[in-house]
């Protein structure tokens, strides 16, 4: 199989670090036993998504580089990032479930006695050089060390901006275990995690930690750091279930029916964190639009508002040409149409899903003004349904 060969010992030693390891040996073997790998890759929900840009790459430079919509991709002020203190942390949380939301997708979740840290990116640049790639538009909210021990790490998948380098470099001296998709154990192993650590899980395959069941979960999203992407480490969304609580992490993913079927057999949530950013017409498979994290946050609850919708994978880099503010402000334009509670953190910010929700909308303090508004009556969820079985049965004409 073309896509797993191995690089001699020569060209191992030139590729940077940063760009992890293959799956080899029993985990390459696991991995093509795995029902959801076919023809050589993983496999997404209902099919192969398109995973690069559509149109011509000429047409999305034109959209990404243009002059004047790019100022509005980043903050024009400094981010209130919330002045979060190790006393802060210390404390137990009152009603056994606090979030802190330390950007993109990072997420320290305390649930029942356990400490459980979502997506940790410290890095300066979610890219495998120190010189390149997108950058932060905001400073980590407390250094690394400062969060306190951790129980258990989990892994969306292996892009750059979740899966971190130098951050798990510092994790791996530490106790912390480590829940990853199918294959991400490759990277950890070659950067210092021990391999008694890593809990690596399939779809539908659960494992336990201090009295959480992390179950990993399908997505509609796609994997690589190197130069080779073959798709052969796995990407989940997770949910975690402790003996009071469960909540739900979605890693990046494009909108799609099996939300209905992880809150069916998993469900209701007290708290979803939903990627709601970095999204564009370019890519509409891999990632949601802040609607269509709404209706991912809805399909979990059963189809009804309930729990609380904390929105991730925006305001920390610009990875998209949507206007920076923009995921913000129609996901909390959405939320309030749909009556969903929905927490607003800044950065850093701790918070209870059952106690005083984060609502302002921080944003607006240091951000361009948002020109295209979200439209209520056009996109509301039950709107764009209606509009989309319309178009679905126009298309059965």
């Amino acid at each position: 199989m073309a896509g797993f060969r191995s690089l001699s010992s020569g060209l191992r030693a030139l590729v940077p670090e940063a760009f992890g390891a293959d799956p080899s040996g029993e985990r390459l073997a696991r991995i093509r036993r795995s029902p959801h790998f076919a023809d050589g890759v993983f496999q997404n929900p209902g099919g192969l998504a398109r995973t690069r840009p559509s149109g011509s790459a000429l047409e999305f430079a034109k959209v990404f580089f243009d002059r004047e919509t790019r100022p509005r991709r980043a903050p024009s002020g400094t981010v209130p990032v919330h002045p979060t203190t190790v006393a802060d942390l210390a404390k137990p949380p009152v009603t056994g479930l606090r979030l802190t939301w330390m950007g993109h997708s990072g997420v320290l979740a305390e649930i029942d006695g356990q400490r459980v840290l979502f997506d940790p990116v410290w890095g300066e640049r979610c890219s495998p050089f120190p010189f390149a790639g997108p950058r932060r538009l905001h400073p980590v909210p407390l250094p690394l060390a400062a969060l306190g021990e951790v129980d258990v790490v989990v892994i969306s998948h292996d892009h750059y901006d979740h899966l971190d380098w130098p951050t798990i470099k510092a994790l791996a001296g530490t106790d912390t275990r480590f829940a990853v998709p199918l294959g991400v154990g490759a990277h950890l192993e070659r950067w210092g995690v021990s391999e008694g650590r890593v809990r690596e899980l399939d779809w539908h395959e659960a494992t336990e930690v201090g009295g959480l069941t992390l179950t990993a979960t399908p997505a509609r999203h796609f994997c690589g750091r190197g130069l080779r992407n073959t798709q052969h480490t796995l990407w989940a969304s997770w949910v975690v279930a402790g003996e009071e609580h469960r909540i739900y992490h979605s890693g990046d993913t494009g909108y799609f029916d099996g939300f209905r079927e992880i809150g069916a057999a998993h469900g209701t949530f007290d708290a979803t964190m939903i990627q709601i950013g970095a999204y564009s017409e370019f890519w509409p498979d891999i990632h949601m639009t802040p609607e269509e994290g709404l209706r991912a946050h809805l399909d979990l609850q059963g189809g009804e508002p309930s729990g609380v919708l904390l929105p991730i994978h925006w305001g920390t880099f610009n990875l998209a040409p949507h206007a920076w503010a923009e995921p913000g402000e129609w996901t909390k334009d959405a939320a309030e149409a749909a009556g969903q509670a929905v927490a607003l953190p800044r950065p850093g910010e701790p918070f209870e899903p059952a106690g005083k929700v984060p609502a302002e909308a921080w944003w607006r303090g240091v951000s361009a003004p948002v020109v295209r508004s979200w439209d209520r009556a056009e996109r509301s969820p039950r709107a764009a349904s209606e509009a989309r079985e319309g178009l679905d049965l126009a298309g059965e004409r």
